[in-house]
């Protein structure tokens, strides 16, 4: 249980970390243990086998352990990012953070160490004494100058690749972008002029791979806070910085600037003026990295030198300049070959992968992901967005590749192809698959009405949305009700000034919504008078004639309640213009990868005809999250083995499909397990009509498709994105009362996303 006080209101951000349990990260087993054979494997006797093979071959751990694939992101908090030293303790959500993004982004077990203690040499001492158990070494967010003594003692002492992200993660995306820049600007490493601004930990290093790169170090400038870094100067001095000491007797920024090709920050706000930009070479790099507020902001860069080349460390400019396009692929490059260092060969194939990957065409997915966004090779897209799913394949494979090119590969890959096209598989076995949806709503503005605003997991995904969309958000609900249930859970958004309150007892639209409502319904028994009650007290009624008038773009509703009685009110009100309800579409985001289940509410026994419509409309959606349908339909019967009603019902919704071309994969009839293993599925019907695993599964009645999603939600762990509500052109879709602030918030999302109609 928490030991917070549950009296005091919690941000978002402290409910994030807070429930469904504290922290963002477990353990959990990979092997079972569900009688006494498993344990004497896993355990005494068995695990002695394992142990002695691993004392005779060293090099089997990562055979028969964990060990190959488990990473430590080890700080002492004396440096986390925005908060300075903070300690230890409070460093950990950063800490687990990282481990999290290792396993989202690159699949890497991940453990996170905090370490008490701020002594260097002893602080490198205990990292050492961590080799038996980690595969590699992420230290982070240590102080200037202990890092480099840190990670240089632990290069040294241990086998194992160590790598400070804060530095070479950063000189690595910073070469990229750099790279690429001069390709656009269309000048050479060797002949720029480099003024820096910051000498800490990741600002020596961007320096470092500058010159690997080819920049000569006398045309490198350092300044910090003390001003240029000089020959003989005393003041905020370390052995790193002293490196690019200059003989000059210029002191300040505004000096050195002038006829500057390329300006790196990574110091503070407002360091680089207008006034200093103006000075800067023609076609000039300006790599503005503090954040939240870069040294110059683009717009400010751009009007002082109209034809500047500019990148930042912020995701709402172009040229984002984030640790994500590097680390994790880094380490799982390192580590699929047993590295024992990550060198210099490594972070530089990673910048070639990195910057060779933007200049390459860019994929549907990236496309999906940052629709509205002009990805082609240029000024505005110096480097791949972090979401892109081919950096895990391309990067990994470059450092996998070096590592055996530079000989500190103990495990060299027999086939660089295949490992490339197996990590290419892999790419969307994560909950990253809801990322194509958001960043496609980032790029629009609709309005969300959500039927039952009182309610506290409702006010937290609007709040959640305004944070991460351009959506705006309308609720529903009395206003004394809103006002202190945001209060009491520490939300600061407020009707009238973030979001617009509909209040069903007394709201001004009153009258043109019931006289709406009954021009609808006069001639199905509605009267005046009732549509007037309506219109008071059934608040999924007056979201669905909200977005009937145009007062809002989608509705969502149904955090209490039945989905039927919800259907009836929507389809009543928005059933028009050829939109009718095809099914409702789960999508369950589980451990090993997403899987979509259709139709879990609306067609209780569909006919032929229903449960093809689900079959298409499923395949328009999946598209929507960047991955290519694989449909198998699903009933007790299997490839014609079982006179069945379901076995029946599959076979001719399958006829209906194949009476057109269709432009996806689908099979059936089948049982779920063939559907999701081709081995058995290919020991009853050899050669079906796609390979691998279905991704999505369409059903003959709901209540087998309801049961696997419940099953898959309760005992297999799976987020559920939905019930998308299929055939209603996006402007409706019913959520279950079960549903959590976060699966509101990606329901909005996907109404957030403008379609014209989805089948």
């Amino acid at each position: 249980m928490s030991d917070a006080p549950q009296d005091k209101p919690q941000t978002p951000a402290l409910f994030y970390h807070e429930h469904p349990k504290p922290g963002k990260l477990e353990v959990r087993a990979t092997k079972p243990l569900a009688n006494g054979r498993d344990l004497s494997l896993a355990y005494s006797p068995g695990v002695a086998e394992a142990c002695v093979e691993i004392k005779e071959d060293p090099a089997l751990a990562s055979r028969y352990t964990a060990r190959g694939n488990l990473v430590a992101v080890v700080s002492n908090g004396t440096a986390v990012l925005g908060l300075g030293n903070i300690g230890a303790l409070a460093s950990k959500p950063v800490m687990e953070g990282k481990a999290v993004l290792f396993k989202k982004f690159a699949n890497i077990d991940c453990f996170d160490i905090e370490l008490d203690e701020k002594d260097p040499e002893k602080l490198a001492e205990i990292v050492c004494a961590l080799e038996p158990t980690f595969g590699a070494i992420n230290l982070e967010d240590i102080k200037a100058p202990d890092c480099f003594i840190v990670e240089k003692i632990c290069r040294e002492r241990m086998n194992i690749p160590v790598f400070h992200d804060d530095q070479h993660g950063t000189a690595i995306v910073v070469g990229a972008a750099a790279l690429n820049a001069l390709r656009v600007a269309g000048k050479r490493f060797e002949d720029i002029k480099v003024v820096s601004t910051g000498g800490g930990a990741a600002g020596i290093a961007c320096l470092n791979m500058l010159l690997k790169l080819g920049v000569k170090r006398e045309n490198v400038w350092l300044v910090d806070i003390a001003g240029v870094v000089y020959e003989g100067r005393e003041e905020e001095m370390t052995p790193q910085k002293a490196e690019y000491a200059q003989a000059t007797d210029l002191r300040r920024l505004d000096q050195v600037i002038e006829g500057a090709d390329l300006f790196l920050g990574l110091s503070g706000p407002g360091v680089l003026t207008a006034e200093m930009a103006a000075k800067m070479a023609d076609r000039p790099i300006i790599f503005a990295l503090a954040n939240p507020t870069p040294e110059i902001l683009p717009e400010v860069a751009r009007e002082a030198k109209p034809d500047a080349i500019i990148a930042t460390g912020r995701s709402d400019y172009p040229n984002q300049v984030n640790n994500v396009l590097c680390f994790p692929f880094i380490f799982r490059g390192a580590l699929d070959v047993g590295a024992t260092e990550i060198n210099d060969a490594m972070k530089v194939a990673c910048v070639e992968g990195i910057a060779e990957l933007a200049r390459a065409t860019t994929s549907a997915e990236a496309a999906a992901a940052y629709k509205g966004e002009q990805l082609t090779f240029g000024a505005d897209y110096l480097i791949p967005k972090p979401f892109d799913p081919r950096l895990m394949g391309v990067v990994a494979t470059a450092v996998a590749s070096a590592a055996m090119e530079s000989g500190v590969a103990t495990r060299p890959l027999p086939d660089v192809a295949a490992y490339k096209r197996k990590l290419d598989a892999s790419v969307f076995k994560s909950a990253l698959i809801m990322r194509p949806v958001f960043e496609a709503a980032a790029k629009a503005e609709r309005t969300i009405i959500f039927a039952e605003g009182e309610d506290e997991r409702v006010l937290r995904a609007a709040s959640a949305m305004l944070e991460e969309t351009t959506d705006k958000p309308i609720l529903i609900g009395r206003p004394e009700v809103v006002e202190t249930r945001l209060e009491r859970a520490g939300l600061s958004i407020r009707p009238g000034q973030d979001f617009v309150l509909i209040n069903p007892e007394q709201d001004h639209r009153y009258r043109d919504y019931w006289e709406t409502y009954h021009s609808l319904m006069a001639r199905k028994g509605v009267t005046p008078d009732l549509a007037k009650a309506i219109m008071r007290t059934n608040t999924t009624a007056i979201g669905a004639v909200a977005v009937h008038r145009g007062d809002a773009d989608s509705l969502i509703c149904g955090t209490f309640g039945q989905y039927q009685w919800h259907l009836n009110y929507v389809t009543q009100v928005l059933g028009t213009g050829g939109l009718h309800p095809v099914g409702a579409l789960s999508l369950m985001i589980l451990e090993d990868g997403p899987l979509f289940i259709a139709d879990t509410h609306v067609h209780t026994e569909p006919t032929p005809e229903q449960i093809a419509e689900n079959v298409i409309g499923a395949a328009r959606h999946v598209r929507r999250f960047g991955l290519e349908p694989r449909i198998a339909l699903c009933s007790y019967s299997q490839f014609g083995n079982h006179a069945c009603t379901s076995g029946r019902l599959a076979r001719a919704a399958l006829e209906i499909l194949d009476s057109e071309p269709r432009d996806f994969l689908y099979e059936g009839e089948m049982h779920v397990d063939n559907a999701l293993d081709q081995a058995l599925r290919d020991r009853v019907f050899p050669g079906s009509r796609f390979e691998g695993a279905a991704n999505v599964l369409v059903f003959t009645s709901t209540d087998a498709a309801s049961a696997v999603r419940n099953i898959l939600k309760v005992k297999g762990n799976g987020l559920e994105v939905g019930p998308i509500l299929m055939g209603m052109g996006n402007r409706a879709h019913i959520v279950t009362p079960s549903i959590t602030a976060r699966g509101l918030l990606n329901m909005s999302a996907v109404a957030g996303t403008p379609v014209a109609h989805y089948g």
